[in-house]
C-alpha cells in the first residue's frame, strides 16, 4: 500500500508540473517567439516612396524604353509560418514571374492560396505602379493579432529579376499596434536571370540561385548597374512607410504626397550625389607601324568610353596611346 500511495503522489506531482509549465509557455508560440496579443486588429496604410534617381545612381540610369520606374506593389499580412520571399532562398514560381516579367496573377494566386489552405494570410493588398524612379504609391491592409507580420514586393523596371521590399517586418510589440515603421529599401536580386544590367537580354539562371541583395561591390563586376567601387554602400533606392490609421474608415488620412498630383511627387530632401568614375573599355590591339623604312616608326592602339563621369567623379584618362617601332615588311 505505501509503494501504491507514494506512485500516486509522484504521478500527481508531475501531473501537476506539466500543468505548471503549459500555462508559463501558454502565451508563447511553437518557435518560442512572444506572442502579438493587440486587440483589435488595426488598419495600416503603407506608403512606398521610391528614390531611384539618375543622381542617385547615375550609371546607366535608363531614360528611354523604358526608363526607370516601379511595378505595382504586392503584398500580404501573415502569420509566422508563412514567407512572401527571403534572403539566402529560393524564390516562388509566382515570385519569379513577378521579379523577371511583372507578372502579378501567380504570385496573388499563391498568396491567396496560402491564406485559404493554411490560414497564415490574413490579407493581401497591392498599389498602383510608379511611373517614374522618383515616385509614391500606397494602399491599406489590416492586420490582425495571429497574423501581425507584413511582407510585400516591388519590381524594379527595367531589370533582368530585380526587386525591393520587405520580408515579415512585425506590425505588433506585444500586446500593443506599432504606429509607425520606416525603412530603408535596397536592391535584390530574385536569382532567376542573370543580367548585370537593367536593359539586360533575357539569360536565365540554371540551376536557379537564391534571393542575394546587390551592393555598391556585390556582384563584383564592372558591367554591374549597381556597381560603384568607390561606395561603402549603395543609398537607399526606395523607402516605405507604414502608419497606423485611426478606428473610423472616415478618418482616414491621405497617404502623403499623394494628391491632385497623382503619384508623381517631388521629394523633399535632395537626392544624394553619387560619384560615378570615368569608366573605359579595355586597350584595343596595337596598329601598324607606321614610318618611312629604316627609321624609326610610331604604333597606336585606342579604347572607348563605357561610362563618361557624374556627380565629380574622377574624369576619363587617355583614349589613344602611341609607341615607338620599327616598320616591317619594308621593300
Amino acid at each position: 500500500m505505501g509503494t501504491l500511495r507514494s506512485a500516486a503522489a509522484w504521478g500527481g506531482a508531475l501531473w501537476a508540473l506539466l500543468l505548471a509549465t503549459r500555462g508559463c509557455s501558454a502565451g508563447q508560440p511553437l518557435g518560442g517567439e512572444p506572442m502579438c496579443t493587440a486587440q483589435p486588429p488595426a488598419k495600416y496604410s503603407i506608403t512606398f516612396t521610391g528614390k531611384w534617381s539618375q543622381a542617385s545612381f547615375p550609371k546607366q540610369y535608363p531614360m528611354f524604353r523604358p526608363p526607370a520606374q516601379w511595378s505595382s506593389l504586392l503584398g500580404a499580412a501573415h502569420s509566422p509560418d508563412y514567407s512572401l520571399w527571403k534572403k539566402g532562398q529560393y524564390v516562388s514560381n509566382g515570385l519569379r514571374d513577378f521579379a523577371e516579367r511583372g507578372e502579378a496573377w501567380a504570385l496573388m494566386r499563391e498568396m491567396q492560396a496560402a491564406g485559404e489552405k493554411l490560414q497564415s494570410v490574413h490579407g493581401v493588398f497591392s498599389g498602383p505602379a510608379v511611373p517614374s524612379g522618383t515616385g509614391q504609391t500606397s494602399a491599406e491592409f489590416e492586420a490582425h493579432s495571429r497574423h501581425s507580420l507584413v511582407s510585400f514586393v516591388v519590381r524594379i523596371v527595367p531589370s533582368p529579376d530585380w526587386f525591393v521590399g520587405v520580408n515579415s517586418l512585425d506590425l505588433c510589440d506585444g500586446g500593443r499596434w506599432r504606429e509607425q515603421v520606416a525603412v530603408d529599401l535596397h536592391p535584390y536580386d530574385a536569382g532567376t536571370d542573370s543580367g548585370f544590367t537593367f536593359s539586360s537580354p533575357k539569360f536565365a539562371t540554371v540551376p536557379q540561385d537564391t534571393v542575394t541583395e546587390i551592393t555598391a561591390s556585390s556582384p563584383s563586376h564592372p558591367a554591374n548597374s549597381f556597381y560603384y567601387p568607390r561606395l561603402k554602400s549603395l543609398p537607399p533606392i526606395a523607402t516605405v512607410t507604414l502608419a497606423r490609421l485611426p478606428h473610423s474608415p472616415r478618418a482616414f488620412p491621405p497617404a502623403p504626397g499623394l494628391g491632385r498630383g497623382g503619384n508623381e511627387v517631388a521629394d523633399s530632401l535632395p537626392a544624394p550625389e553619387t560619384p560615378l568614375d570615368c569608366e573605359v573599355s579595355l586597350w584595343s590591339s596595337w596598329g601598324l607601324c607606321a614610318g618611312p623604312c629604316g627609321q624609326p616608326g610610331a604604333k597606336s592602339r585606342t579604347r572607348y568610353v563605357r561610362a563618361r563621369p557624374a556627380n565629380h567623379g574622377a574624369p576619363c584618362p587617355a583614349l589613344e596611346e602611341e609607341a615607338p617601332c620599327v616598320p616591317d615588311n619594308c621593300v
